[in-house]
């Protein structure tokens, strides 16, 4: 009996003896798992860089967005973000160089950069006058106002189509955007009637398609264009050769037709166009949207360009005057005329240099004058002052370069099918 009791008890010894000596080897690996874990957590930490908007750290602040309304000023908005009447003041004198903040527009988007506070404080006001263009104010010390651009990306496509019932309707089915159709008419403004638009004309169409933030941003340049109207076929080609945005046919001369610098030889300007003139026979200020021209009653009127007769008529305070419509983008007219050229009359097709009447100071004037008057895309502009595209050919030394680039167009439009222009946008690519 006493010798069971000690096996027992030898036996207990010894097994509790090999507990210990487990948890002493188990209290050393412990630490060294720990340590691993602890390696890992760190190994797996990702720091995310602050999110930039407008180029500022947006994590920062308290980011509000808005449209300005109908009537309302910066001021307004400002000072709810706790901005001060002197620090608006001293704002809108810095911006006037830069981006006058009385040309904020209704429905355009604005972003407010807040701290974080119980009242917020604007620290930075953005306003973005167009998809690509935004000006930042810095409301805090020292203001500031900047201009910049996003980013802009660039896409080569096309579109093109055989016309059922009208160009516009033809284009936006495609897909299109509406300036371009704009600019097309541009292009092709002397060559193609695009008031006489007809069923069964078809057009091929390279642009650039220009992208903000994967949205579409409005367009670039039209790099080339075909047209083919009444049954004749007509190619554009963009080419610059130093002197600003030029196209041109497949022999390289300009699309681009000259209007004569004046409609009257051997004379002088006696009034210019200007918004605010005081009118020698109402005795009182108004607009003068045209450009006189003081000449001896009698003296030939010359047509600028070629174009056919809208009106040739009498009016009261035009007298007799004469309205020519030269392409789907350039309108002129020429007032207190004394009589008319021969054959003049509405629908006749005038030559550029034709004699079309002759001064006089028929209507509300004052004596025997001229007035010229300009319209570009229905708007009324200076004549002296409009920018007109360039109408000289390829200079001789640029020949090379522009038939090279000429025959990248030509390929690249003859390989478009009306049928996929049609059915949508198609990118292409030029090298």
């Amino acid at each position: 009996m006493k010798f069971a009791q000690s096996v027992f008890f030898i036996v207990l010894i010894i097994l509790f003896a090999a507990f210990l000596i487990y948890q002493i080897k188990l209290d050393r690996i412990q630490p060294e798992v720990e340590v691993a874990e602890m390696e890992f957590v760190e190994d797996s930490i990702h720091y995310e860089p602050p999110r930039l908007l407008y180029g500022l750290p947006a994590d920062s602040f308290k980011v509000i967005e808005g449209t300005i309304k109908r009537n309302e000023f910066l001021g307004e908005i400002l000072t709810k973000y706790q901005v001060t009447d002197q620090q608006i003041h001293n704002l809108s004198i810095k911006s006037k160089d830069v981006f006058d903040v009385r040309k904020l527009e209704a429905r355009k988007k604005y972003t407010l950069l807040c701290t974080r506070d119980s009242l917020p404080r604007a620290e930075y006001f953005i306003y973005e006058p167009n998809p690509v263009d935004y000006v930042v104010y810095t409301l805090k010390d020292p203001i500031n106002v900047s201009y910049n651009q996003k980013k802009i990306d660039t896409v080569n496509t096309f579109v093109a189509g055989v016309i059922e019932t009208s160009l516009w309707e033809t284009m936006t089915e495609a897909g299109a955007d509406p300036i371009l159709i704009h600019s097309l008419s541009e292009v092709f403004a002397w060559q193609v009637d695009f008031y006489r638009i007809q069923k069964g004309d078809r057009f091929k169409v390279l642009y650039e398609q220009l992208y903000v933030d994967d949205e579409e941003a409005g367009i670039g340049k039209i790099s080339g264009a075909y047209f083919n109207h009444f049954g004749e076929d007509y190619y554009a080609v963009y080419f610059d050769q130093g002197n600003g945005i030029s196209y041109f046919d497949e022999k390289g001369q300009s699309l681009q037709k000259q209007f004569l610098r004046s409609p009257l030889q051997y004379t002088r300007i006696s009034s210019r166009y200007t918004r605010r003139r005081y009118h020698p026979v109402l005795k009182r200020y108004k607009a003068h949207l045209g450009t006189d021209y003081a000449a001896p009653t009698g003296t030939p009127i010359r047509t600028v360009g070629d174009g056919i007769v809208e009106e040739a008529r009498y009016s009261q305070y035009n007298g007799r005057y004469v309205k020519i419509r030269h392409n789907s983008v350039y309108t002129t007219q020429y007032l207190h005329m004394s009589r008319y050229g021969k054959g003049i009359k509405e629908g006749t097709k005038v030559k550029q240099g034709q004699i079309i009447g002759y001064v006089g100071s028929t209507g509300l004037a004052n004596g025997p004058h001229l007035c010229f008057r300009f319209w570009k895309n229905g708007q009324q502009v200076d004549a002296l002052r409009v920018k007109l595209p360039p109408s000289e050919p390829v200079a001789e030394e640029k020949i090379g370069e522009y038939t090279v680039a000429m025959n990248q167009i030509l390929q690249e439009l003859d390989s478009i099918s009306f049928r996929d222009g049609q059915d949508s946008l198609t990118a292409y690519s030029i090298q």
